[in-house]
C-alpha cells in the first residue's frame, strides 16, 4: 500500500474512550508529525477536541490533529473513512455490537486494521465473513492486539522461532503462565465480556465457538489434539508447581492455534498450547489453584444467567469509556512466562521466554501493544508471509513486533533452559 495516496497514516477510532485516549497519547509521545499522519475518530467532535488538547500545546509538536467524525453503525461513512486511511486502529467495543461494519469497510477498501477484541464469537464470525475479501484486497485485519492476545501469541512465536533456530524442530507444546499482573479492567472490557455471554445464551454458533478449541482455525481445519482451556487445578510438570485456569485462555489459546494454521503449521499439526496461572508448590499452591478455579466457575455461572448478568452490568461494572487517568493507567506491571518443550535427535529440550512491562496490562501496556501493532502495519515492519486476511498478531505482524515493544520498554527474553 502506498504511503502517499491516503490522507491519514493511522486513525485511532474511538479516541474518546479510555483505551483510545491512551493509544493516541502513546503515538504522540513516541512519534512526531513528520513521522506519522495521525487522526482521531469518533462520534463527538467536542470530546475528540478535548482529547487533542491533552497532548498539544506550547511544548508539543502536535499542534494540529485532524478529527474524523462518524458513527460505528454507518457503513457508508465507515467506507469513506477506510478509503482515506492506511491503518485503522480501533478500540470501540463491544465489537460484537459495534465492530463488524468497520471491518467490512476496511476489508473492502484494502485498509489495514487492528483492534483489542477478546470476543471469540465475533472473531469467528469475522473469519467466516471477511477473510477471503480481506485477503483478495491485501487488507490485514489483525485482531487481539492488546493484552488479549499479544503476550501469549507473540511469546509462543518467539519460543518456536528459537526452537527452530537452535534445534531445527519446533516445540510440541507451549505453556504460557500469567505470573504477575497489576492493573484495572476497563468498562469496555467488562462490557465485551458480558456481550460474549449474551451471544452464547442466544446464538448456537457463538456457543460452538466457545466449545471448540479450534473454532478460530480456517474452515475445514477446526479440530485437533488440544482438549481446550484448563478449568480445574492442575500440577504442571514443566514448572513443578500448581496452576489454576486463566480467564484469558479462552481467547488466547484459540488465537495461537489460528496463528499456527494461518502460517501453514510450522509448529506441527499436533502442537498444543495452554495458558494458566501458577500458584506455587505444596498444599498452599493447590489451595490457591483451587480458589482460582472456584472463583472463575462462580463468575461464569453468574454471567450465564440473564437477570444476574444484567444486574452486574447495571450495578457492578463501570460504564464503557470509564477508567483511570493517564498516570493511573501507566502504573502497574505484568509478566508472563513461556515454556516450550520439544524433542530433537539429541534429546528433549526446553525453551524459556519472558515478556514483561512496568505498566498495567489492561491499560498502559495494552495501549503500547496496540499502537505499535498499528505502526508495524503502517511501516510493513513484519515477517509475515501473508499480505491480507483476518489475521493474528503472530501471523499478521510476527516477531518484529517484539523489537518494537522492546524499544518502548518491554522486557522480552527467550533462550534455552539449561
Amino acid at each position: 500500500m502506498s504511503t502517499t495516496d491516503r490522507e491519514y497514516d493511522v486513525l485511532v477510532w474511538g479516541a474518546t474512550g479510555v483505551a483510545g485516549r491512551l493509544v493516541a497519547e502513546h503515538l504522540t509521545d513516541r512519534y512526531t508529525p513528520a513521522e506519522l499522519d495521525l487522526a482521531l475518530g469518533g462520534r463527538s467532535e467536542e470530546r475528540l477536541a478535548a482529547v487533542v488538547e491533552t497532548f498539544t500545546g506550547a511544548d508539543s509538536e502536535w499542534d494540529d490533529v485532524p478529527l474524523v467524525l462518524g458513527d460505528a453503525t454507518d457503513p457508508d461513512r465507515l467506507r469513506e473513512i477506510a478509503d482515506q486511511t492506511q491503518v485503522v486502529c480501533t478500540t470501540v467495543g463491544p465489537y460484537t455490537t459495534y465492530g463488524s461494519p468497520l471491518v467490512a469497510a476496511c476489508a473492502a477498501a484494502g485498509t489495514d486494521y487492528c483492534d483489542l477484541t477478546g470476543e471469540v464469537n465475533w472473531v469467528r464470525e469475522i473469519v467466516d465473513r471477511y477473510h477471503e475479501t480481506a485477503a483478495a484486497n491485501d487488507a490485514r485485519i489483525v485482531h487481539s492486539c492488546g493484552f488479549d492476545s499479544v503476550p501469549t501469541d507473540l511469546g509462543t512465536a518467539l519460543v518456536q522461532e528459537h526452537a527452530l533456530e537452535a534445534f531445527d524442530t519446533p516445540c510440541d507444546v507451549v505453556r504460557v503462565y500469567l505470573e504477575a499482573g497489576d492493573g484495572g479492567v476497563s468498562g469496555g472490557t467488562l462490557a465485551s465480556f458480558a456481550e460474549l455471554f449474551d451471544e452464547v445464551s442466544s446464538d448456537p454458533i457463538a456457543r460452538q465457538a466457545l466449545a471448540n478449541p479450534y473454532s478460530l482455525a480456517p474452515p475445514g481445519e477446526r479440530d485437533g489434539v488440544d482438549p481446550g482451556e484448563q478449568t480445574s487445578p492442575r500440577r504442571d510438570s514443566l514448572r513443578g508447581e500448581w496452576t489454576g485456569p486463566s480467564p484469558m485462555a479462552v481467547v488466547n489459546e484459540r488465537v495461537v492455534r489460528r496463528s499456527n494454521a494461518l502460517l501453514d503449521y510450522p509448529w506441527g499439526r499436533e502442537f498444543r498450547c495452554t495458558e494458566s496461572i501458577p500458584t506455587g508448590e505444596g498444599l498452599g499452591g493447590a489451595a490457591a489453584a483451587t480458589g482460582i478455579s472456584a472463583g472463575m466457575g462462580l463468575v461464569t455461572a453468574a454471567l450465564s444467567v440473564d437477570p444476574v448478568r444484567d444486574a452486574m452490568r447495571e450495578y457492578v461494572f463501570p460504564d464503557p469509556g470509564e477508567g483511570p487517568s493517564s498516570a493511573e493507567a501507566k502504573a502497574g506491571r505484568f509478566q508472563i512466562g513461556v515454556l516450550g518443550r520439544g524433542t530433537a535427535p539429541e534429546g528433549e529440550f526446553v525453551v524459556e521466554g519472558t515478556l514483561a512491562a512496568d505498566r498495567g496490562p489492561g491499560y498502559g501496556a495494552t495501549a503500547q501493544m496496540l499502537g505499535e501493532s498499528a505502526m508495524a502495519l503502517l511501516r510493513d515492519d513484519t515477517d509475515s508471509p501473508l499480505s491480507g486476511g483476518v489475521l493474528t498478531p503472530a501471523s499478521g505482524i510476527g516477531t518484529p513486533l517484539a523489537d518494537r515493544l522492546r524499544n518502548v520498554g518491554f522486557e522480552i527474553e527467550v533462550g534455552t533452559r539449561a
